[in-house]
């Protein structure tokens, strides 16, 4: 009995580990803004089926991603206190296991979408995963540009999304979307590193406050996204994809974002840095029902 329930025990442990290699967070994110570009660029007319295969093998590419980024960067995340206790480098994982689940998900998921999705969007996905695994990740111990860099495939799932819908790259509501996850992401980053500077510097990491001790180019680099978020936002309500209830949540919502983003610009505090993250951590999720409810509200 002692040796069934530790045995269980023991599983249960070794399937949560594998979850948490998945990033879980960042892997709903993705999935969550997939499914914002889908529903929109669907144009009314959701094909609920091909939804959750679009669904399916967003996660599968997306959670290999992620896990795959924890492979690569395990000596890294060893050295560095917020990240010391995940899987690979607590040593609940071995290397070789990590590798092959990761790249079995990759694989997988680039596949579903090729075959049970589109080509377009499977195209999508597959260069995402590019982006971020082969340019964003090495680039992070070269030069702060990794943010900007990184900023591409955290955008891209929307279009992905949206590409799965209608299986094209060429309308223009999809570029907008990509806008407001690319312009959200680079203040999201920034509050992480002025938070985190220590761990990072410690591991290598070539994050901007490494190298701006007075947060002058951090705050250039925070202020200028939120402030350009603003006119996005109101482009996508011109353009006719949403209505008013978007619009007066969006914009009350990238208001408070940037408010936080000031108050980081006056005091660059890690306080102030960490409610500028906790802002951002909200900020997207509440885009996004703004979205979908006033689609269900309008169509």
């Amino acid at each position: 009995m002692i040796a069934k329930a530790l045995s269980e025990k023991v599983s249960l442990d070794t399937l949560s580990d594998y979850y948490e290699l998945t990033k879980p967070g960042i892997t709903l994110t993705v999935v969550m803004s997939m499914l914002v570009g889908f529903i929109i660029g669907a144009g009314g007319a959701v094909d609920y089926g091909l939804m959750v295969h679009a669904l399916a093998g967003t996660w599968l590419i997306a959670a290999g991603t992620a896990a795959h980024n924890m492979y690569l960067e395990r000596g890294f995340d060893g050295l560095m206190r917020r990240t010391s206790k995940r899987p690979l480098p607590d040593k609940r994982i071995t290397e070789q296991s990590a590798l092959i689940f990761s790249l079995s998900l990759i694989i997988g998921g680039a596949l579903y979408m090729l075959l049970l999705v589109n080509v377009i969007a499977g195209i999508v996905s597959i260069a995402t995963t590019f982006i971020y695994l082969l340019i964003y990740t090495p680039l992070k111990r070269i030069s702060a540009l990794n943010v900007f860099v990184g900023a591409i495939p955290g955008a891209l799932p929307v279009v992905g999304g949206w590409a799965a819908a209608s299986g094209t790259l060429f309308e223009h509501g999809m570029w907008i979307l990509f806008g407001v996850i690319f312009c959200w992401q680079i203040p999201h980053v920034m509050a992480i590193a002025w938070v985190a500077r220590k761990d990072y510097e410690h591991a290598g990491f070539q994050m901007l406050p490494k190298r701006d001790k007075k947060g002058m180019t951090t705050v250039l680099w925070t202020l200028l996204p939120l402030v350009i978020l603003l006119p996005t936002i109101y482009k996508f309500y011109t353009m006719e994809l949403a209505g008013l209830l978007y619009l007066i949540g969006a914009l009350l919502t990238t208001l408070g974002f940037l408010y936080y983003g000031i108050q980081f610009g006056i005091k660059r505090t890690v306080a102030s840095a960490k409610s500028l993250m906790f802002a951002s951590f909200a900020y997207l999720p509440l885009i996004w029902i703004f979205i979908l409810v006033d689609w269900i509200i309008y169509r």
